[in-house]
């Protein structure tokens, strides 16, 4: 059981690299942008890709490096109205992970051609796992505050 102390510590897998070089260029949510975003897995991980390119999209998680702290209630661009952290995508989380679901355009060894990742350019890639629709899609989800969005 854990104690609420434990430290975990994360060795980042590879690294992404985006056309866009800062916060203020990148998409709220990367289903906003069909710009291709490289990613790149180290070497050491490269075996690890087997069979990726079998899938049409992938689940990527990666470090918010940027973001410095982190708020319990934050206004998102959806809304004017404060929300809990955990009720939103903010980068202003106690742990700072993303994740988007990209669109796997292609694969060159250990590098993976993407389109609707959000990520900024030299984002820290912690993992990438397959989306998989009859597991990964949810039939009559609720958007919460966010309503018909």
């Amino acid at each position: 059981m854990l104690s609420g102390d434990e430290i975990y510590r994360f060795k980042p897998i590879g690294v992404i690299h985006s056309p866009f070089k800062s916060r203020g260029e990148a998409p709220y949510q990367g289903i906003f942008s069909d710009k291709i975003s490289e990613i790149e897995v180290f070497k050491e991980y490269e075996d690890g890709l087997k069979d990726v390119e079998s899938f049409s999209h992938l689940i990527i998680l990666y470090l918010f490096h940027e973001s410095k702290g982190y708020m319990l209630t934050v206004v998102t661009p959806w809304d004017s109205q404060p929300h809990g952290v955990f009720a939103t995508r903010s980068p202003y989380r106690p742990n700072p992970i993303g994740f988007s679901i990209v669109e796997l355009v292609e694969r060159r060894g250990n590098i993976l051609r993407v389109k609707k990742l959000d990520a900024v350019d030299g984002t820290p890639l912690l993992d990438i796992k397959p989306y998989i629709p009859k597991f990964d899609q949810v039939e009559n989800a609720k958007s919460g505050w966010l309503g018909n969005i």
